[in-house]
């Protein structure tokens, strides 16, 4: 019996799978467009993400600056974001129903904050399109048949295409990753990013849910450095900050195992010298009041600042008219750069994000397309791009999907 056969197979039914599927079929239509997805769901990642809301994208339209929150993929994806950036996906979606709105942070949403407005779209999409998606259908290997693709399933099927997307996504022993190597391809080892830090700290046992507005975090011996929210968790330290910091970090941190030391400035970009001047103000200001019940110059919530006092060595009953100077450049010294050993990181909710993947080179990021092989195209995390936190995933995954498909129909239909 002679394969099925198709004009365009996404492998993968991620948001770039979906995508890139999409893009393809609106340019030709009648198209043969398949999508294939191992598991007995797709567009999972979109389900749960941004607490189940969907962080569509973030509202940064420079390109050049959208690409510096990738530390894998910054130089290869400037070009891209010209022609499909934040402002182009979030006329898609609106243009199809959802209307989106952009927070405070640059976020945006869906205005009915659930994802299945996202997925919704995305599915009606496919449907009047008359692309087909196949649910617990594995590839298992891909092969060149003279101008086509032939891809065996895992359930002993064969199917032929003239185009082949690989969007599987970033999760280790990745199967796009896999395919891509047997075709030559060359892979970079795959580390996590976006985790938490593990800190098994007693400074910060009891402090669960407290959140600081604006932190400075570094790893000392490196050049990580990142800035922003942070929020201590009952395993350790969590937040934007450390999000971005772990991203930028992400194959140096598992080199070390992830064993390391981060210093944590609680006053943001505010030196110790400028915190030492405020602590000193206090005496003429507060003489009478107890350090430990904090300081209005130095914004902090209470409970934290309590805590930093107490490690500070300062007793429950000393004022600031009684603060020596030894203290006071304790307390100086604790607010702007408390040292905490990290022993582990963990994945923080379901930022499941990996850096690793077919190697950017191998790819011509004008068309998404391999350098190596005709026909076959990729986007989305299989490649090795990432980014940090904040709905710059989604964007990549939209951008390359969206060139891919648009790549491949310019292809497809006769010059």
């Amino acid at each position: 019996m002679s394969p099925a056969e198709y004009d365009f197979i996404s492998i993968g039914g991620g948001a770039a799978g979906f995508f890139g599927a999409i893009s393809f079929a609106e340019k030709v239509p009648g198209a043969q467009v398949l999508i294939l997805e191992k598991t007995s769901t797709v567009l999972g990642k979109v389900k749960i993400s941004g607490g189940g809301r969907c962080n569509v994208t973030h509202a940064c339209f420079e390109a050049k600056r959208l690409a510096t929150y990738y530390p894998r993929g910054e130089r290869n994806l400037i070009g891209p974001f010209h022609r499909f950036g934040p402002q182009e996906t979030m006329e898609w979606f609106q243009g199809r129903g959802v209307p989106l709105k952009t927070e405070s942070d640059g976020r945006v949403f869906p205005v009915s904050d659930d994802s299945q407005s996202v997925i919704d779209c995305l599915m009606d999409t496919t449907r009047d399109l008359g692309i087909e998606v196949r649910y617990q259908s594995e590839a298992d290997r891909l092969c060149r048949s003279g101008e086509r693709w032939l891809v065996d399933l895992k359930d002993g099927s064969t199917l032929s295409s003239r185009f082949i997307l690989l969007a599987t996504g970033g999760t280790r022993n990745n199967a796009g990753v896999r395919l891509a190597g047997t075709l030559g391809h060359e892979i970079v080892r795959a580390a996590p990013s976006l985790f938490t830090f593990k800190i098994p700290d007693r400074r910060l046992e009891g402090l669960s849910g407290i959140s600081v507005d604006e932190v400075v975090a570094t790893i000392p011996g490196t050049k990580l450095r990142s800035d922003g929210p942070c929020i201590i968790t009952h395993w350790g330290l969590s937040g934007p900050a450390i999000l971005k910091l772990s991203a930028r970090g992400a194959r140096e941190l598992a080199d070390k195992d992830y064993q390391f030391e981060v210093v944590v400035n609680w006053c943001g970009t505010q030196s110790c010298e400028a915190i030492e001047a405020l602590l000193l103000e206090a005496r003429e200001i507060s003489p009478k009041k107890r350090v430990r019940s904090g300081l209005v110059t130095v914004s902090l919530p209470a409970r934290l600042w309590h805590r930093i006092a107490e490690d500070s060595g300062i007793s429950a009953e000393l004022t600031w008219s009684n603060l020596t100077r030894e203290a006071r450049h304790r307390l100086a010294v604790e607010l702007t750069g408390s040292r905490f050993r990290v022993n582990g990181q963990s994945l923080n909710k379901d930022e499941f994000v990996t850096a690793g993947g077919v190697a950017l080179k191998e790819i011509d990021f004008k068309t998404m397309e391999s350098r190596r092989t005709p026909g076959l195209y990729f986007a989305g995390e299989v490649m090795d791009i990432d980014g940090v936190t904040g709905g710059f995933n989604f964007q990549s995954a939209w951008t390359t999907a969206f060139i891919a498909g648009e790549s491949a129909a310019a292809e497809f239909l006769p010059h």
